[in-house]
């Protein structure tokens, strides 16, 4: 898989001119072209189509995604708009064969999902033998769905425990990992939180540790999820500290802050990451880890709107 990254707009004029304006209409597609100025750029975006982005190539999350539909309908729906790749969270209670059915309906790939999450924890001793079992069970998952990814998570706090213990597990267990993802072909991607707004009393935040981490588990198969809007409410400095643990990074996800919605409507400067990435060799596509801020098809044009720059 491979793809890059980008982007920069008048997010305050396409507010103000576009509101709640529907884009399922030649007229409301000429409205948004005039009110998101393409900005030294003569690409276009496709209205009926925004997920043909410009540089980037974005895997929507069909967990905070068009909720209403059935799980595979989701899938169907993300093509709709033209975009190429999902990602989701847990495999288990999903029906894998109306999934496979339709990504091979749409061509949709999906990226990445959830192999090992926060509870039970990978960082206690007594929940090793059963996260072995479970991440090779998902391996097979993944080469099933055709995943070349999969987040595992080190898990929440433990009373009486320090930091420093924790992480050890971690290590411990992500090296027995590494040979069966090397067996399956599969990546594991270890995610980093934060703990000042989404998740309070997690055991890993910010860069330096999940780099510290996965460096010495030193496999291919062993890298990190780096959530840019995690590390944005953990850290800041995105640009700085991408080039810093560049080596140890597997997957880039995404969500502007505050409001954990699609890029275009916060803080960051969404344009000149997409541009670091690129600068320092990431391919792959970037996971949409976010809720739309309003309709899909919107929200993917503001998401499109953000991959422009020149």
């Amino acid at each position: 898989m491979s793809h890059a990254i980008d982007l920069s707009a008048d997010r305050r004029t396409f507010l103000g001119a576009v509101g709640a304006a529907s884009l399922t209409t030649m007229a409301s597609a000429s409205l948004l072209s005039q009110a998101l100025p393409q900005e030294k750029s003569s690409f276009m975006i496709d209205p009926e189509k925004p997920g043909r982005t410009q540089h980037t190539k974005f895997a929507i999350n069909i967990e905070m995604w068009f909720g209403d539909l059935p799980f595979a309908d989701r899938i169907r729906a993300t093509a709709d708009l033209g975009f190429q790749y999902v990602e989701f969270w847990p495999w288990r209670n999903k029906d894998l064969a109306a999934l496979k059915l339709a990504c091979k309906e749409t061509g949709v790939q999906v990226t990445q999902f959830t192999a090992w999450g926060f509870v039970p924890g990978m960082n206690d001793p007594k929940n090793e033998e059963a996260c072995i079992d479970e991440v090779a069970a998902s391996c097979k998952i993944a080469n099933e769905i055709g995943a070349p990814m999969m987040t595992v998570i080190a898990g929440n706090d433990i009373a009486g425990v320090s930091k420093e213990a924790m992480h050890a597990q971690a290590i411990k267990v992500l090296k027995r990992l590494a040979p069966i993802a090397e067996k399956y072909n599969v990546m594991l991607i270890l995610e980093s939180m934060n703990i000042r707004n989404d998740h309070k009393g997690h055991c890993l935040w910010g860069s330096p540790d999940p780099v510290r981490i996965c460096r010495e588990v030193n496999s291919p198969f062993v890298k990190i999820n780096w959530d840019l809007y995690h590390m944005q409410i953990s850290e800041g400095d995105l640009c700085r500290r991408l080039r810093e643990g560049i080596d140890q990074v597997g997957y880039i996800q995404v969500a502007d802050n505050p409001g954990r919605m699609e890029p275009g409507t916060g803080e960051i400067a969404y344009a000149r990451v997409y541009k670091e990435l690129i600068e320092l060799g990431y391919t792959k596509p970037v996971g949409v880890e976010c809720s739309p801020s309003g309709d899909p098809k919107q929200a993917a044009y503001r998401l499109a709107q953000s991959d422009i720059w020149s």
